[in-house]
C-alpha cells in the first residue's frame, strides 16, 4: 500500500545568510514586528548561523534507515521541510519523478496541536498542490506521546542526567519537564497539554525521579495575546523562592536538541540558575535513541502490517490514525477556531 516514507520537519538555516530569510519564511503573513525577527536571529548567531536541526533529521533518517532495512521494511527515505530546504515541495516533486505514488510521513513532532499536526499536514497538501498531477499522496502517522518507545526513550535521557545528582541531592530535586509555549487559544483547541502531562507523569513514574512540574518556553507571541505558561525562567525563580537547589530539565516536549532547547535551556535557563546558586542538569532529548528510532518502525509498521499491535501507555490509548474533520483547528485572533476547507486537509491525518 505504502511505497515511501517522508520525513516533515521544521528545517532551520545552515549558514549565517540564510538566517534572516529563514525567519522571515517562518513568520510569513504573521506580522511579526522587525525587532523580534532580529532579536531571534542573535540566537542563530550565537551559535554560527547554523540550526543543528539539519544535520540531526539526517542522523535520525540514516538510523530509520538501518532499522527498516534490518526488520525487512526497505522502503526509501525522503525528507522535506516546513521552512527551509529541503522543502516540501521539492521533495514531493522528487518523489513523483521517482513514480513514488503514496507514502507514509513521519512529523517531528509527539504532540496533538495546530502547530505540531495540522499545519503539517496543511503544509504538505500546499506542496501537493504546487507539484500539480501525478503528486504523490502523503498519510501521516499518528502523533506519539504516549507510545512505550517514546517513553522508554525520554525515561533513558531522564535517567542518565538522574545520574549526575547525588543520593542527598536527589531527596530534593525537581523535575521540570518542558515544551513549547503556544497561544492558549490553540491549546484550547487541542489535547496539546493533557498530552503533555500525560507524558510527563508517565516519564517520572518511570524514571522515579520524585516531585514534578510542566512548564513552557519559547514563547514569541505579543505581550496581549495569553500563552500557556509558566514560563521556565519564572519558574526556576519560583522554585529558589521554595528553597529548592537542584533542577532536572526534561526537554520533553522536542525531538532533538535544536536551536530552541540549546538556547532557551543551554544558555538562558543555565544562566540564571548559575546567578540563583542551583544546580541545573538538563537531559538530552530522544534524539537516534534506539528505542525512538524502533518506535518510527513500529508506527510504520502498524500501518503496512494489519496485525501489527498499536502500542500506547497510561491513561488514553492510541491516536487514530487520520485525525477527525475538526482535530487541531487554527485559532483566530478572536480565540475561535477555524476549521480548514482544504479537503485533502480534511481526509487525510
Amino acid at each position: 500500500m505504502y511505497d515511501a516514507i517522508l520525513i516533515v520537519s521544521f528545517g532551520g538555516p545552515e549558514q549565517l545568510a540564510e538566517v534572516l530569510p529563514f525567519l522571515e519564511n517562518v513568520t510569513r503573513g504573521r506580522s511579526v514586528p522587525r525587532e523580534r525577527l532580529l532579536e531571534v536571529a542573535e540566537h542563530y548567531y550565537h551559535f554560527g548561523g547554523k540550526s543543528p536541526i539539519n544535520d540531526q533529521c539526517r542522523e535520525l533518517i540514516a538510523a530509520v534507515r538501518a532499522e527498516l532495512n534490518r526488520e525487512g521494511i526497505p522502503l526509501p527515505i525522503y525528507w522535506g521541510n516546513r521552512n527551509w530546504h529541503p522543502f516540501l515541495t521539492d521533495t514531493l516533486r522528487s518523489m513523483r519523478e521517482a513514480d513514488v505514488k503514496h507514502a507514509l510521513a513521519f512529523v517531528t513532532s509527539a504532540y496533538s496541536s495546530y502547530s505540531g499536526c495540522r499545519q503539517y499536514r496543511e503544509n504538505i497538501a500546499v506542496a501537493q498542490a504546487e507539484v500539480g498531477l501525478g503528486v504523490p499522496s502523503v498519510d501521516k502517522l499518528r502523533v506519539f506521546y504516549n507510545h512505550p518507545s517514546f517513553i522508554e526513550a525520554t525515561t533513558d535521557r531522564v535517567r542518565q542526567a538522574l545520574a549526575q545528582f547525588s543520593e542527598k541531592e536527589r531527596a530534593s530535586l525537581q523535575l521540570v519537564a518542558t515544551a513549547h509555549s503556544i497561544p492558549c487559544s490553540m491549546a484550547e483547541s487541542s489535547d496539546y497539554e493533557t498530552q503533555l502531562r500525560e507524558t510527563a507523569r508517565l516519564v517520572n513514574e518511570a524514571a522515579g525521579s520524585g516531585n514534578w512540574s510542566l512548564v513552557y518556553q519559547s514563547r514569541s507571541g505579543p505581550p496581549s495575546q495569553p500563552w500557556l505558561g509558566p514560563d521556565i525562567l519564572d519558574h526556576l525563580r519560583h522554585l529558589n523562592e521554595e528553597g529548592v537547589r537542584n533542577v532536572l530539565l526534561a526537554p520533553i516536549g522536542f525531538l532533538s536538541d535544536h536551536l530552541e532547547v540549546l538556547y532557551d535551556l543551554d544558555v538562558e535557563a543555565a544562566a540564571l540558575t548559575r546567578e540563583l546558586g542551583m544546580k541545573l542538569v538538563r537531559a538530552e532529548t530522544v534524539g537516534t535513541h534506539p528505542a525512538f528510532v524502533r518506535m518510527i518502525r513500529q508506527l510504520i509498521a502498524e500501518r503496512i502490517f494489519l496485525n501489527e499491535p498499536k502500542l500506547a501507555m497510561g491513561s488514553f490509548g492510541p491516536k487514530q490514525d487520520f485525525c477527525a474533520l475538526d482535530c487541531c483547528p487554527a485559532p483566530q485572533p478572536s480565540g475561535k477556531p477555524r476549521v480548514s476547507a482544504d479537503p485533502i486537509v480534511l481526509q487525510r491525518s
